[in-house]
């Protein structure tokens, strides 16, 4: 089977002298549920936003749906990254719009010429977007500003928009990391639920070593922007965890710093 995604001895190297990738190379099949961890630093973020090229690398290739990545330009960059939904710890939502609105953004990168600059969705798009709604609890939402929601409704907000896409491959980074432990819980269950669902492949960045080890199918650990880890949650043993963070699990317990913050933008 062809993977969804192909990650062939990729490096990313910052004008700072960071070596925030170096060498990765991973694949991923369809359906699975991946959680990427590592400390702060080690490149988590930097893989994430590589996959559709909201930033460039710096060797090797990425190969999404069979296309090399950074070969891409105009509209089949824009076709391309519409295959991969991304979702942000920040939500980054439209917030003087109304929900459905937001939802309906999933959309844009399938629309051109005026119907994309004034937004006209056809009544398809719109019937799914609020059947996508009424499955993540938030129907009765549908015509309030996001301002309005919570952090845990922002976030399923931006699961809608992201399912809206009919990504092949959805990108989450850090979704939980700004909320409390009910809301995380119950976000983490409907990215998972949704995307098992619908055979989408998942990639999910992490600090919460508990939850990695809950939701996935597939862990694969960062250090230094190295892979020292790729393999089943069983299989992450005490030895795997002390390569990954240089330190003890009952350390990390403890709690852990989030990563530096990146702002992004989806398909559209």
């Amino acid at each position: 089977m062809k993977p969804i995604l192909k990650f062939e001895q990729v490096s990313k190297n910052y004008p700072n002298g960071v070596h925030a990738l170096k060498g990765v190379s991973f694949e991923v099949q369809e359906g699975e549920f991946i959680s990427i961890i590592g400390p702060s630093g080690s490149g988590k973020s930097t893989l994430l936003r590589a996959i559709n090229r909201l930033i460039p690398i710096s060797g090797g290739t990425v190969w999404l749906d069979g296309q090399p990545v950074s070969a891409q330009r105009g509209r089949k960059l824009r076709e391309l990254r519409c295959k991969a939904g991304m979702i942000f710890q920040n939500y980054n939502l439209v917030y003087s719009l109304s929900v459905l609105q937001n939802v309906l953004h999933g959309r844009l990168g399938y629309m051109w010429g005026v119907k994309g600059v004034f937004g006209m969705y056809s009544e398809e798009d719109k019937q799914e977007a609020l059947d996508l709604l009424e499955e993540l609890g938030l129907s009765q939402f549908a015509y309030n500003r996001a301002s309005d929601l919570s952090g845990g409704q922002k976030q399923r907000v931006g699961i809608a928009r992201a399912i809206m896409q009919k990504p092949r491959l959805l990108l989450c980074d850090e979704p939980i990391a700004s909320l409390d432990p009910s809301s995380a819980k119950t976000i983490m269950d409907l990215l998972h639920s949704m995307t098992q669902k619908r055979n989408i492949a998942c990639i999910v960045n992490l600090h919460q070593l508990d939850v990695a080890v809950r939701y996935s199918t597939r862990i694969i650990g960062l250090s230094k922007g190295e892979i020292v880890f790729d393999g089943a949650p069983e299989d992450l043993d005490d030895s795997a965890i002390e390569r990954i963070y240089g330190t003890s699990r009952e350390n990390l317990m403890m709690g852990g710093n989030a990563d530096d913050k990146e702002d992004t933008a989806h398909c559209a």
